[in-house]
């Protein structure tokens, strides 16, 4: 049977996405949350992708998780991309309340854009460090894209459209823990990868700057369904106290612990949380 698809049997249920930072993610919500309501927690984590694990939430099969806000804006909700933090919050949060009946709790504190991410020998050799700079050396090049980033408003099509890019082939779509090995061994040559990605610094990689904005904010939140919310009483306001805590660097971090150095997700999360004292004695 796959995971998420079993009916709830009580206890707080957290998902996610299937790759490391959501893994991350989820299990700091899961030991946080123990910790601070004395509950038991269900991880429900590699639910695939945003579509997924919208539609657990709807049907009840996990509680929570970790979304961004510009991933729920235009793939979730469908809506233009808008450039403010703030009013792409308010505005997820409204429609999310309004349509689903989920709420949508305040930032973790990092913004998780996408990141278009090169080999840095290729990067200096071609002066590349913004998008922009792109399109004369877009046909020679191949890109590596995770399976949601093709069908995605805010995706592949928007973004080959506003910095007029033509690579030398349709882009190589394949599990976002897959991209940066494809890109090391020169599968491909460049890859729509994520901003606090760990292995950008573990293989030295370089990020070439979104210069035309072309990707709205993607600030991390917490979206809950309001029945958990009522059914667990101190779950608002634990979720209100995560707020700003991790930044982007600590994120980085964690990243960069589990895919870089191989450590347990679970201890890294832990240790996390001691040093930032959000574990209850």
């Amino acid at each position: 049977m796959l995971l998420g698809c079993r009916p709830h049997f009580g206890g707080l249920s957290i998902g996610s996405k299937n790759f490391t930072e959501q893994l991350i993610l989820g299990e700091l919500l899961a030991q946080y949350l123990e910790s601070a309501l004395k509950t038991m927690v269900d991880r429900r984590f590699y639910l695939a992708g945003t579509y997924i694990c919208q539609q657990a939430l709807l049907a009840g099969r996990i509680d929570l998780y970790i979304e961004y806000t510009g991933t729920a804006l235009a793939a979730v909700l469908k809506e233009n991309p808008i450039l403010g933090h703030q009013q792409v919050f308010d505005l997820v949060k409204r429609e999310y309340a309004r349509r689903f009946n989920l709420d949508v709790m305040p930032p973790l504190g990092f913004d998780n854009s996408f990141a278009l991410v090169m080999r840095s020998p290729d990067a200096r050799e071609k002066h590349l460090s913004r998008l922009s700079q792109l399109g004369p050396f877009a046909p020679q090049m191949r890109m590596g894209v995770g399976y949601e980033f093709l069908e995605r408003p805010d995706g592949y099509n928007g973004l080959i459209r506003t910095y007029g890019l033509k690579f030398a082939e349709p882009p190589r779509v394949m599990d976002l823990g897959l991209l940066y090995r494809a890109l090391e061994s020169r599968q491909v040559d460049i890859v729509a990868g994520s901003n606090t990605d760990g292995l950008i610094a573990a293989l030295k990689l370089a990020v070439l700057e979104d210069d035309f904005h072309y990707f709205p904010p993607y600030d991390a939140v917490p979206i809950v369904r309001a029945e958990a919310l009522r059914r667990y009483s101190g779950l608002a306001a634990a979720l209100n106290q995560l707020a700003g805590r991790i930044s982007l660097q600590a994120m980085r971090q964690m990243n960069y612990a589990v895919d870089g150095e191989k450590k347990d997700a679970a201890a890294v999360v832990r240790n996390f949380l001691r040093e930032n004292n959000l574990l209850s004695s």
